[in-house]
């Protein structure tokens, strides 16, 4: 599926299939396409290219209110004149749902969402996140085949956004329904999400698992987007090894066998919490995966301390470690040695913009979107 805007290619030649009940979320930054795929998927853009098939049927030409798919928006769009009973009741009363059943599935809907007895109150006398939740059971109500939400949780604080994150995953697991989740931020993603995409240029540059695609991503730009990475300049030598500017060889090994292995015309990625700081020179920089620098800036952060690293090679490595105890922790100009496994280190194309072919749906269950 495409999605052209004049001269703007906003979503370009995606192919994305959902499995029944699964918690899928589009990830990425602002401008990627995220949200114009999830307008296409709810009937509210039409695609230039391509088709849309919901259940087996194609609904690429339908109107949204014809689609069995319901959408909550980041303003809620809740009506300020009504009870939060008849907000949630709106949908059925336009479908000549019985008074008596739109009672009672109400009723239920906001016991699922955790607001019980507040039927009567109106939006006005709700929190942020009461709100939204009211948009949820609104969404929920009509028992959707598919759910789109389109970053529901940038209105709301981090700490509410963290308890509702929790929330909706259990509504989610409770209900049964399929989500589109759409957001620019990474936690959501991978807290919530059964699988991810990662979105660049109107592309899925990546899609899985949120761990796979975290620990073994399959582009810099999916590495740099989720989270911090170091990306080590190596090159190999005459032998066909890897080596750092400094001579320092690395391994990398494979997820297959766990061998160490180097493939050819390839980037190292290392995430900052992989990375072993010891103080001092007590590893010898001889082995693979060990090299010695000087501690630039070190930032407490409680739980761990964030470091950066002036290398022998003139690169920078960040590393979070773990604050155990004082005597571990290095201080800004102190001489460190750097190490981690050869199984913490990721291949990358050499190419910052390949993109490999998306991985096929894994599961058995009957395809909706």
């Amino acid at each position: 599926m495409s999605k052209s805007f004049a001269e703007t290619r906003a979503v370009d030649d995606i192919d994305l299939e959902l499995g029944q009940g699964e918690f899928f979320a589009l990830l990425g930054p602002s401008g990627c396409g995220k949200t114009t795929t999830l307008r296409m998927v709810g009937g509210f853009e039409l695609p230039t290219e391509g088709r849309i098939l919901l259940g087996g049927q194609d609904v690429t030409m339908l109107p949204p209110y014809k689609r069995d798919v319901n959408t909550v928006f980041q303003s809620y769009a809740l009506f300020p004149h009504m009870t939060v009973a008849d907000n949630v009741a709106f949908g059925l009363r336009r479908k000549g749902v019985a008074s008596a059943d739109i009672a009672r599935r109400g009723e239920r809907m906001l016991e699922l969402v955790g607001l019980a007895g507040f039927g009567r109150r109106r939006p006005h006398q709700l929190s942020g996140g009461q709100q939204q939740r009211v948009a949820l059971a609104r969404a929920l109500v009509n028992e959707p085949k598919v759910l789109l939400l389109d970053e529901p949780m940038g209105a709301l604080d981090a700490k509410i956004r963290k308890s509702m994150q929790v929330e909706l995953k259990r509504i989610q697991q409770e209900v049964g329904i399929t989500f589109l989740y759409v957001t620019h931020d990474q936690n959501e993603a991978m807290s919530m999400a059964d699988r991810l995409a990662v979105m660049n240029g109107g592309r899925i540059e990546d899609m899985g698992a949120p761990q796979r695609v975290y620990d073994r991503p399959a582009t810099q730009f999916v590495a740099e987007f989720l989270g911090s990475c170091n990306i080590l300049p190596v090159q190999y030598d005459s032998t066909g090894i890897l080596r750092l500017p400094d001579g320092s060889s690395v391994l990398v090994a494979t997820d297959e066998d766990y061998h160490a292995v180097t493939v050819s015309a390839a980037r190292v990625g290392l995430r900052p919490e992989k990375l072993v700081v010891t103080r001092g020179e007590a590893v010898t920089t001889t082995a693979p995966n060990a090299v010695r620098g000087t501690v630039r800036t070190a930032t407490y952060l409680g739980a761990s301390t964030e470091y950066e690293i002036d290398t022998a090679w003139g690169g920078v490595l960040k590393a979070f470690a773990q604050n155990l105890s004082e005597i571990h922790r290095a201080r800004p100009g102190e001489q460190v040695t750097v190490s981690w496994d050869a199984g913490h280190g990721f291949l990358l194309p050499s190419t910052a913009d390949t993109v490999p072919e998306a991985a096929p749906v894994t599961s058995t269950a009957r395809t909706v979107a």
